[in-house]
């Protein structure tokens, strides 16, 4: 059987570089030129006939790479590679832009969670592998082709499950609709703590990008460490509304921990934020997010975890056919699971 091999975009060349060695794949040579106006040209330098091909790009716009710009140059490379001859191509996107608006939630509203997966299917993906998108239940019902969803949690947890002390600990979500990541989330820390971990969320409603409501609902105890938990900080608002209310509610620490964070600024508001202690991300879009000095005092209040070894190993994986599930439920996953 050929060996398969791995590409990364440029913009996304540093992350593409670090899970092609913990997948124990070289980083394929790619000739990428830019030209006047805009265009740009992508040519793999070595063969794929008759080879799996898989594409890393993260979706996360830069003032030098915009999203759209990001988009489109995965859809050609993609498209260059089936005709090249790869007899599979396989789509690994850690962020997956436009993910949010995956249903109709106003007269005429777009769906552009669908219109990606017909512009990846149409370019020639056969199978998208993604880590903790908005909806996966949405996903799954945009794409025909298989989806393969990741997670962060099982990191995230084992990283609070040796700093989480002795008191009262609640996973909170800043909205209703995140009831089901925080509830998983939580199930992980009990598992490795060994002892009761509380539910809450904040109850929540936004019409016409106006944000309303703002009742605690399910946190109890005795002055308790909340972690905040979300999939995406973009500006950061609704993480650091959910951080007040919990201060007002009697919290005694404020951590919270999301995976995607695609903006500077989201990052640099949590910073800022004096309700939040710590800030938790993964490096999704890229290399760790260091902000500027004078953005805000740091002192370890931003901790990046590495998603690297975990997209390496679920490549790894799929290379030699093994199940991706014992990844979302412990990590690192041992060798018999």
């Amino acid at each position: 059987m050929p060996t398969p091999c791995f590409f990364a975009l440029g913009e996304s060349g540093e992350l593409g570089a670090r899970v092609a060695l913990d997948a124990g794949m070289a980083l394929a040579p790619l000739e990428e030129r830019r030209f006047e106006g805009g265009e740009f040209k992508l040519r793999p330098l070595e063969s794929v006939r008759g080879r799996t091909a898989f594409v890393l790009e993260s979706l996360a716009g830069t003032e030098e790479y915009p999203v759209a710009e990001r988009l489109v140059r995965l859809l050609f490379l993609l498209g260059v590679l089936r005709d090249a001859g790869a007899v599979r191509r396989v789509a690994v996107i850690p962020y997956l832009a436009f993910a949010r608006k995956e249903r109709r939630t106003q007269v005429r509203d777009p769906v552009n969670t669908r219109y990606v997966a017909q512009l990846l299917e149409a370019s020639g993906a056969d199978q998208l592998v993604t880590l903790d998108v908005h909806n996966p239940a949405a996903l799954d019902n945009a794409f025909r082709i298989p989806v393969d969803h990741l997670s962060a949690l099982p990191m995230m947890a084992d990283h609070y499950a040796t700093r989480s002390g002795v008191g009262p600990l609640v996973v909170m979500s800043p909205d209703v609709g995140g009831i089901k990541r925080a509830q998983l989330f939580r199930e992980l820390l009990e598992e490795r703590l060994g002892r009761t971990v509380e539910l809450a969320f904040v109850e929540k409603r936004r019409a016409l990008d106006v944000v309303s409501g703002g009742t605690v609902v399910g946190m109890g105890g005795d002055q308790p460490t909340v972690i905040v938990l979300d999939d995406l900080c973009a500006t950061g608002g609704t993480l650091i509304r959910a951080a007040n209310i919990c201060r007002d509610a009697g919290a005694a620490a404020v951590h919270v921990a999301v995976t995607h964070a695609p903006l500077r600024q989201g990052v640099d508001a949590l910073l800022q934020a004096e309700a939040i202690d710590r800030i938790v991300v993964t490096d999704s879009v890229g290399a760790p997010w260091v902000p500027p000095e004078s953005s805000a005092p740091r002192d370890g209040k931003l901790v990046s975890l590495p998603v690297a070894p975990l997209l390496g190993q679920a490549l790894g994986r799929l290379v030699s056919g093994r199940p991706l599930a014992p990844l979302l439920r412990r990590w690192p996953a041992g060798p018999d699971d």
